[in-house]
């Protein structure tokens, strides 16, 4: 197994780079080592308060070192950095008897000093013939004029920690041999994984729900535009609803690539060409990016293009090639496809609206229980939102999960079976009632009684028929108390969500009751017996 030292500094355009977090910097060499098969032996990396640029003898410094056993970066000593690069010499020196003694096979230098606390290491690398990766414009010129083998070198500018760890594991791994998969994900992440096949990573469900908390911020702006003293908002809601494809298709880029930020300026540049596609083309055009980033990435490495090259290339031309492939080719097709879907639902609603609503209601426990929910229903209550700033299954899924949830809660809040189930349902009625989201909150009282669980599905029908008769179109995510203002009948909404809380309420308490009674009666046999 191949052994890897780290040595260098914050730096100076580095530390506004990732170099002024040296744990999340090393992280991420670390991540890429764990994918390579690759150990980290020794760590010398010098961590100051501010630039290098503007640092002097006083300015506050960390010299970290690496502790093996745990894996970890530690502290070695913390002063000054004027003393902090004096006792670095002692890791410098530590860090070359290493390197001559074998026990490390490669270099990873960051904005080091090779006249000064690298001084002994850089020396070593060179008579060892180890090769050396780094960053750093000017020490990285220095290093290969010692005689260091370079096997590839760059400027910070540009970089990320992600794409910097990524492209000194590629050469690395390239020039020793070895199979290497670069890792996505955050650093430390359990979720993290290799990228082997990027269509893999492919997640719309993801998407959409990463992506809510925009279409959420455009139905409150919708809200607010209805006063009349804010009616100049309206304006704002349609920038608003113009920028929705963009963010869907950052959210895609990063998903796919996860390259920092280069996944999100290739992102951006797809969904803004991607616009006249609708949510439809955006998420189309940041899959795109997010696939090209990854592939030019990786490719230009290999060719060895510096690193500031390497993300100009993956961020801007993987956004710049999706961007203009949606543009001119697929954009109105995907938007024709998202107008289609909400034909289907208008003309379903026109046909009759109360059975539409019944229907959604009945089915909308059921489709969340089976997991259908955030794979089918919320991509389309997002295309509904996309052009009015609320929806009809918004609206739905208000009434028919939050308010029935709440009204299961809040029963067992007043007349629990038993008084432990007081304290399971208090926080769910308050999350559901104050943010509009956690409807799982009911599950255990409805899976633990068939009455419960049929009364929950029958007041969402009845919700979901008062929402098709007056006609409602809203959304959930919100507090309760806001959901009215967010749609675009309030009185007609709120009645909707107040009897399906109490439908929901009342079968809940009768099971309750019926429950009680039934354990009473049980229990009296029994004791008429011991006696």
């Amino acid at each position: 197994m191949k052994r890897i030292a780290i040595a260098g500094s914050s730096g100076g355009n580095l530390f506004n780079l990732g170099g002024k977090n040296p744990e999340k910097l090393i992280g991420e060499i670390k991540a890429q080592c764990q994918s390579a098969g690759v150990d980290i032996g020794l760590v010398q990396f010098i961590a100051a308060s501010e630039s290098m640029d503007v640092a002097k003898d006083h300015t506050a410094a960390v010299l970290y070192g690496w502790n093996e056993d745990e894996q970890r970066l530690a502290k070695r000593y913390e002063g000054t950095l004027k003393d902090t690069n004096e006792t670095a010499a002692e890791a410098d020196a530590e860090l070359a008897d290493r390197i001559r003694s074998g026990g490390i096979d490669g270099l990873i230098v960051m904005s080091a000093d090779p006249q000064g606390s690298n001084r002994q290491a850089v020396q070593a690398a060179a008579e060892a013939g180890i090769p050396v990766v780094g960053t750093g414009g000017t020490s990285m010129a220095m290093i290969s004029s010692k005689g260091a083998n370079v096997i590839a070198t760059s400027g910070t500018t540009g970089t990320t920690n992600r794409t910097r760890a990524v492209s000194f594991m590629t050469s690395l791994c390239k020039y020793w041999g070895i199979k290497y998969i670069p890792v996505l994900g955050s650093a430390g992440d359990k979720s993290a994984a290799p990228a082997g096949n990027p269509l893999r990573r492919i997640n719309l469900k993801g998407i959409m729900q990463s992506s809510l908390p925009g279409f959420i911020a455009m139905a409150i702006v919708l809200a607010i535009s209805q006063i009349p003293a804010l009616k100049g908002l309206s304006e704002v809601f349609d920038l608003m609803l113009k920028a929705l494809p963009v963010v869907l298709a950052v959210v895609a880029a990063k998903q796919i690539s996860d390259m920092d930020e280069v996944s999100i300026v290739a992102g951006v540049i797809a969904g803004v060409l991607s616009v006249n596609g609708g949510i439809i083309g955006g998420i189309i055009g940041g899959i795109g990016a997010g696939l090209l980033v990854q592939y030019l990435f990786v490719k230009c490495v290999q060719w060895k293009f510096p690193m500031t090259t390497v993300n100009i290339v993956a961020g801007g031309l993987a956004g710049l090639i999706s961007g203009l492939i949606m543009y001119y080719l697929i954009a109105p097709f995907a938007l024709q496809l998202g107008e289609f879907i909400k034909y289907i639902i208008n003309q379903a609603i026109s046909f009759n609206p109360i059975i539409a609503g019944v229907v959604a209601g009945l089915l909308i426990w059921p489709a969340i229980i089976g997991g259908v929910y955030h794979a089918a229903i919320l991509p389309i209550v997002l295309l509904e939102m996309e052009k009015t700033g609320n929806s009809f299954l918004g609206a739905i899924d208000m009434v028919g999960l939050v308010m029935v949830s709440a009204g299961i809660t809040l029963a067992n809040i007043i007349a629990p079976r038993d008084r432990g189930e007081a304290a399971v349902a208090a926080p769910g009625f308050l999350i559901n009632m104050g943010f509009g989201t956690f409807v799982e909150a009911a599950y255990p009282f409805m899976f633990s009684n068939k009455v419960v669980f049929a009364g929950a599905i029958g007041a969402a029908g009845v919700g979901g028929g008062l929402v098709g008769l007056f006609n409602v179109r809203g959304t959930a995510y919100v507090p309760s108390f806001m959901g009215p203002f967010l749609s675009n009948n309030v009185v007609g909404f709120a009645a909707a969500m107040l009897v399906a809380l109490i439908l929901a309420m009342l079968v809940t308490l009768v099971a309750n009751k019926a429950w009680r009674t039934g354990r009473k009666s049980e229990q009296k046999p029994e004791i008429e017996a011991s006696a």
